[in-house]
């Protein structure tokens, strides 16, 4: 399991990164003072850190009301979840060894391996651009940097972004590093 990292921004100065508690601690003496940004450093999304919490507490988790366990293996992580798919699909469904829930179980697993460098690429650019457009969103030369993200031209990304401060900079380039695979689609 790899640990979950968080990254503060004032302004545009990088000024805390870690883990929760990290972040937190080096955050809580800043109380108060100037705006500050906190992004998940796996998703590029913004992240609200109560610095009034105690330290050690960890975020409360939304309550979920979860529906009466009636079908599915719930001790072995199965949920029954609706599909919706038309007869002709329900019928090859059926044809297949082990039914429908082992076909479709083969299919999905399938699919994440052969699109697993798509999707990784997909989800750096995303990364990125959640990020960009949170802190870099007013910088000259933004929708540029956006359409060459999304194009694939990291030496146009890299050169708009030599312009913006460096602390953003550097961490942009860390969060789109993997949208730039000789594979990646355009």
């Amino acid at each position: 399991m790899s640990v979950h990292t968080l990254t503060a921004f004032g302004g545009f100065e990088r000024i805390a990164h870690g883990n929760r508690e990290d972040v937190f601690a080096q955050l809580r003496p800043l109380q108060g003072g100037a705006a500050l940004l906190i992004f998940d450093d796996a998703t590029g999304a913004l992240v609200d850190l109560d610095l009034r919490e105690p330290a050690t507490a960890a975020a409360p988790e939304p309550a979920i009301e979860s529906p009466p366990r009636s079908v599915g293996r719930p001790k072995l992580g199965v949920i029954a979840r609706e599909v919706t798919l038309l007869p002709h699909h329900w019928d090859w469904l059926s044809r297949q060894p082990g039914g429908a829930s082992v076909a479709l179980r083969r299919l999905v697993e399938e699919a994440r391996r052969i699109h697993q460098g798509r999707d990784t690429v997909r989800e750096s650019r995303e990364a990125a651009y959640r990020f960009m457009t949170a802190m870099a969103g007013s910088l000259e030369g933004f929708e540029e940097a956006a359409r060459a993200l999304f194009a694939g031209d990291q030496a146009r990304f890299d050169a708009l972004l030599a312009l913006w401060p460096v602390d953003v900079s550097h961490y942009l380039q860390g969060l789109a590093a993997a949208s730039w695979s000789p594979d990646a689609p355009h």
